[in-house]
């Protein structure tokens, strides 16, 4: 297949799941041998999306994160298996109860550390920012809950966000350095990354580089992106290309390369598997998890990483001992659906061995489900609910709070319609036409008004 062929495949992906631009980069013999892009940086305008287009990278942070820490394990400074309590100051892992955990550095990059907190959902340009420990303690103005252990360490893998913040202020604590000039410093600088930065908001000066994010409308997420203060966990601003940089860093030290970013030692160590994730990602097949990266245990050793900010989705994928690789992102919510055709299109154009790539497509709601959802409802005496739809969302007003978006999750086994809000873990849920409220295990029947 030819790069205009695949170049067709990514235009057609975009416009079928309403994606606005598109960004990828190939590596081939070793080399960043071929970049493209495609659409518009935000919809409605003429700007097109270039190759120097950044994108937020979302949980792609988190790998490039971890080789910071690594590299300062490799100087002696980090220890991978200590107690991460021994060395944490401004805030330490809490006791459960009358259990004080330990939790280390190699569990935290594995997300087998039993850590709560999964991800995050960042904060408008408007919104007052928290700081890392008001995140870590779930203190205002921070918008997720804080982190602690509630599963024996080191057992099983729960992917947590939380744990990778933990890591962020460790860093920062034992250097004394701000966590995006320590990433420059570390990782960004040596490796050739000139296009990305951890900074969060972003400087004014780069909005001319800067994609917007969209819903699953293709509607422009308010203020052009969310800010997440949330840095090694998902706030890094980056471009395709750069992150095959990274990709190649990583080859290189794993193959012992003169001037590797950290020894062929702890490169290798890296990319073995310390756990097994519950299910495979669909593009690559990787199954378990390294210093970092996630890992492919079957077939040809592949490493890679995805992410999913509000208005992004991106994908990382490289094989360990080929020259081969890409990386794609995309400035739209269903963008996840285009990015794995646009990685079945990269891999049949190089002849990529034996790499499996699942394309789906989503499961959204009709509109005549959204219309069953809106309206005004009666949680019980003397507390109401309003439900509005914004594009495939619900957004919820509780009596007395500010609207929450409830995401569509699916149909039950009896095609009841279920939404959730991620940030309370709670559940709406039509059942018969009869508005389920399901929060801590209680399911509470709603009238309507």
């Amino acid at each position: 297949m030819s790069e205009p062929t695949y170049r067709a495949a990514v235009e057609e992906a975009c416009a079928q799941f309403g994606v606005p631009g598109a960004s990828w980069a190939v590596v081939v013999d070793g080399e960043i041998a071929a970049v493209g892009a495609s659409g518009v940086r935000t919809a409605g305008e003429a700007r097109p999306v270039t190759s120097a287009t950044r994108f937020q990278a979302c949980s792609i942070s988190k790998p490039i994160a971890a080789l910071a820490m690594l590299r300062l394990v490799d100087r002696g400074v980090l220890d991978l298996d200590a107690d991460i309590n021994t060395t944490l100051r401004s805030w330490r892992l809490p006791r459960t109860d009358d259990w004080q955990p330990v939790v280390t550095l190699r569990q935290l990059v594995s997300h087998s550390a039993g850590l709560t907190t999964s991800g995050f959902p960042g904060y408008r340009r408007t919104d007052e920012l928290p700081t890392l420990v008001q995140i870590l303690r779930g203190m205002y103005p921070a918008n997720t809950p804080g982190v602690w252990v509630d599963t024996v360490p080191g057992i099983q893998f729960r992917y947590a966000g939380g744990g990778t913040l933990a890591m962020q202020l460790l860093l920062e604590e034992v250097t004394g350095t701000p966590f995006p000039a320590l990433m420059r410093e570390l990782v960004l600088d040596p490796i050739g990354m000139a296009d990305s930065d951890y900074a969060q908001p972003p400087s004014p000066a780069l909005n001319d580089v800067l994609a917007s994010g969209h819903d699953a409308s293709g509607d422009v997420v308010a203020g052009g992106w969310h800010v997440y203060p949330e840095l090694a966990a998902a706030g890094l601003w980056t471009t395709p290309s750069d992150l095959c940089r990274y990709a190649l860093a990583v080859r290189a030290a794993y193959a012992g390369a003169p001037g590797g970013l950290i020894s062929q030692r702890l490169a290798r160590e890296m990319l073995t598997a310390q756990i097994f994730t519950t299910a495979p990602d669909p593009i690559g097949g990787l199954d378990a998890v390294g210093l970092g990266p996630f890992l492919s245990t079957s077939g040809p050793a592949r490493f890679g990483h995805s992410g999913g900010n509000e208005g992004f989705r991106c994908h990382l994928l490289a094989y360990r001992d080929l020259d081969v690789g890409a990386a794609v992102m995309t400035n739209g919510d269903l963008g996840n659906y285009a990015v794995q055709r646009v990685f079945a299109a990269i891999a049949k154009a190089y002849d990529w061995p034996d790499c499996p790539i699942d394309v789906s497509d989503p499961e959204l709601p009709a509109e005549s489900t959204l219309a069953q959802f809106a309206g005004r409802y009666r949680l019980r005496a003397g507390f109401e609910l309003a439900i509005t739809t914004v594009g495939y969302d619900l957004q919820v007003t509780f009596a007395g709070q500010p609207p929450m978006t409830f995401t569509f999750i699916g149909t039950t086994g009896d095609k009841a319609p279920t939404f959730t809000s991620v940030t309370t873990n709670t559940i709406l849920r039509l059942e018969g036409g009869i508005l389920m409220f399901i929060q801590n295990g209680r399911n509470i029947a709603c009238e309507r008004l």
